[in-house]
């Protein structure tokens, strides 16, 4: 649990400055069930799609009955893409520890217990590695949580796109019981400490 509420959380001293060629840029994060973190980066400013997955394991174990055992390398992962002029790598960064899940919790996120729903960055490069276990280092020296990040640092090897019925599938199902209790909450979270990152809202 967070020592601070998301609106007092740090912004990263340490940014990219990268802008991708094609003006969109690509996160692949890890924080427990894939559908809550959709839902929370689906609302955000400056990103452009999100979707569901698997990332850490191998094509051939990339299924959701598979991955589901515990038994593979894979996490529920979502892939957010973005346009680096409108958010920056660190922001999507803060937005992942500050609302989307909590990092001190290993292998599990509230009632999901196995390493399929590790806290994990999936790296695509140095930079967003450095950027990543900067601000990492930054919130546990400022004692942001009350016990350590377990975040893993993992280099991006592969994305595996889910199942088409788990695209959106928070927003498709608002009153199913799970995202009613775990995701609807975080959503809210985000709307209501961030509301200047919201989509249609100018920021202040």
């Amino acid at each position: 649990m967070a020592r601070v509420s998301p609106e007092e959380f740090p912004d990263p001293v340490v940014d990219s400055t990268l802008a991708a060629a094609s003006g969109q840029s690509r996160a692949v994060l890890a924080g427990g069930c894939f559908w809550c973190v959709e839902a929370v980066y689906k609302n955000l400013d400056g990103v452009s799609t999100v979707k569901s997955g698997y990332a850490g394991g191998t094509a051939d174990t990339a299924d959701y009955e598979t991955v589901s055992s515990g038994t593979t390398d894979h996490a529920e992962s979502v892939e957010v893409a973005y346009d680096p002029s409108r958010i920056s790598y660190g922001q999507i960064l803060k937005v992942f520890f500050a609302i989307a899940h909590d990092p001190t919790q290993l292998n599990r996120q509230g009632p999901d217990t196995g390493r399929q729903y590790r806290s994990a960055i999936f790296y695509a490069g140095d930079e967003q590695k450095r950027v990543a276990q900067a601000y990492i280092d930054q919130l546990d020296a400022a004692g942001v949580y009350n016990a350590k990040i377990v975040t893993k640092l993992e280099p991006l090897k592969a994305f595996y796109v889910a199942e088409e019925y788990h695209q959106g599938y928070a927003n498709l199902h608002p009153n199913q019981p799970y995202i009613a209790a775990v995701s609807m909450p975080k959503v809210q979270k985000l709307r209501t400490y961030f509301p200047g990152k919201l989509k249609g809202v100018k920021a202040r």
